[in-house]
């Protein structure tokens, strides 16, 4: 018990500083873990594959339609009859944060998000490599990481899905008060 004590210590400290204030060298893997996160849930029983999804997205962050910019993107699985909405967990683990030598995931604050600052990516694409679910995707002509922000809490792909087949999940943390 003293344990968990100890380390939900760590996470009020944590929310307390401000994820983005530390490095990924100084930041504890608990502080991480347990942070409070939320993230968007896709059910693929109810996806229809219409792909509103990826246009909002495109034309919230890009200013047009380009699916292949967009921060989610919809799977077909013909064998099972589905369509696989694909977006960024926020891992609780966050494999991307700790893989990125220059620091340009951060964990942002409030939603606990974890973002790439486009600004300092380099480019090594080793945060795309430690995804596990291949989700970070690449600029190539700037060879700059992006993936989903969440749309700083507000996410376009949830309010305009035709099927309510999104939704927003919040994991980790004091329950919502």
């Amino acid at each position: 018990m003293e344990c968990f004590a100890m380390e939900r210590e760590a996470v009020d400290k944590f929310l307390e500083e401000g994820a983005r204030e530390r490095p990924a060298e100084e930041r504890e893997f608990s502080e991480v873990y347990y942070r409070r996160r939320k993230s968007i849930s896709a059910e693929p029983k109810i996806c229809a594959g219409c792909r509103i999804c990826e246009v909002v997205c495109s034309l919230r962050h890009e200013g047009a339609v380009d699916l292949e910019r967009s921060r989610i993107f919809v799977k077909p699985n013909p064998f099972k009859g589905l369509f696989v909405p694909i977006v960024c967990h926020q891992c609780p683990d966050a494999p991307c944060y700790f893989a990125c030598p220059e620091s340009a995931i951060e964990i942002e604050g409030t939603l606990g998000a974890v973002l790439i600052n486009e600004e300092k990516c380099t480019g090594c694409r080793l945060c795309g490599e430690a995804c596990p679910f291949n989700v970070i995707r690449f600029r190539e002509e700037t060879s700059k990481a992006f993936k989903c922000d969440l749309c700083q809490g507000d996410p376009e792909c949830v309010k305009w899905c035709p099927m309510n087949a999104l939704g927003i999940t919040e994991f980790g943390g004091e329950a919502s008060k």
